[in-house]
């Protein structure tokens, strides 16, 4: 259980990471670009990686085919489209506010789907886990998110929850008779596919004759770390503990976000950021403890 854990921890680092890289691409290469040769990038990896570990890549049934589908279309093409025109409206810290809020939505989604339990360790630590992402991305201001009203920026970015919330519990029936591989792979080419569309009418492939070494290395980090290792180990932690559990790691993604713009960006390492760092590992403990351990606590 313990490499469960530390897989999702690591996944919401390289997710972190995502927001690094998507700085030092949106000053030149246009979204759709850029979300189209990430996910090509690790589909062709997820191919070579699923025939390498598991032989083949399988057949899929009818339901199989819907699932994947499904999935492709929530958390890549749409969470993507979602994504970067959402950032046009609005500023990046505010994106990450309103994403923190995935844990709760999809908590609430599994209980009405999967009759998931929620214990009382769950109700405080989900919040808790929140409320620090909260205090990390307004600086200790968590007031300023009901300054300035919901636009269509922020309704853009609601839809990333929409999607990945979607995207999250669709994941755990797909996995019925797929491997966590295989299910990453297949709706990455199914995402791949949607995305090749807004590609052509960006006229994205000559836009990417022209795009430099590190615009290519941030690509390959995004498709590597951010897609194909990433997606990968939050899926095996979907199956190993289910969705709820496993969408509190998100909210490492701001905090892991914040830690790494302060050593790549030279950004300011705030007391709001450690205070809320501790608040949101605290909570994910809770949310995770097994509930007998939980009881002799209290």
């Amino acid at each position: 259980m313990l490499s469960t854990y530390l897989k999702l921890f690591a996944a919401a680092f390289f997710w972190g990471g995502t927001f690094v890289a998507g700085r030092f691409l949106a000053a030149d290469v246009h979204p759709a670009t850029s979300a189209f040769f990430r996910f090509l990038f690790a589909s062709l990896l997820l191919v070579v990686a699923t025939r390498r570990l598991e032989g083949r890549l399988p057949k899929l049934d009818r339901r199989q085919m819907l699932a994947v589908s499904s999935l492709g279309l929530t958390g890549i093409f749409a969470y993507n489209l979602f994504f970067f025109n959402g950032l046009t409206q609005i500023g990046a810290g505010r994106a990450a506010l309103i994403i923190a809020l995935n844990p709760v939505a999809i908590t609430l989604c599994s209980v009405l789907v999967y009759r998931e339990s929620l214990p009382f360790s769950r109700l405080l630590g989900i919040p808790l886990s929140i409320f620090g992402a909260m205090l990390v991305i307004t600086r200790g201001n968590p007031e300023l998110i009901l300054q300035g009203g919901i636009g269509r920026g922020e309704l853009l970015i609601f839809g990333c929850v929409l999607s990945w919330t979607l995207y999250s519990v669709i994941g755990k029936t797909a996995m019925r008779g797929l491997s966590p591989l295989a299910a990453v792979c297949w709706s990455s080419l199914v995402g791949t596919l949607l995305l090749l569309i807004p590609a052509l009418l960006q006229d994205s492939f000559a836009e990417a004759l022209g795009l430099s070494i590190s615009s290519w290395l941030s690509i390959g980090y995004l498709g590597l770390f951010g897609t194909v290792v990433s997606f990968l180990w939050y899926f095996q932690g979907i199956e190993a503990i289910g969705p709820s559990r496993a969408a509190v790691f998100i909210n490492f993604v701001p905090v892991n976000g914040v830690l790494l713009a302060t050593l790549l960006l030279g950004e300011t390492l705030s007391p709001s950021l450690l205070v809320g760092g501790i608040l949101v590992v605290t909570g994910a403990c809770l949310a995770n403890a097994p509930r007998p351990l939980f009881r002799r606590c209290l």
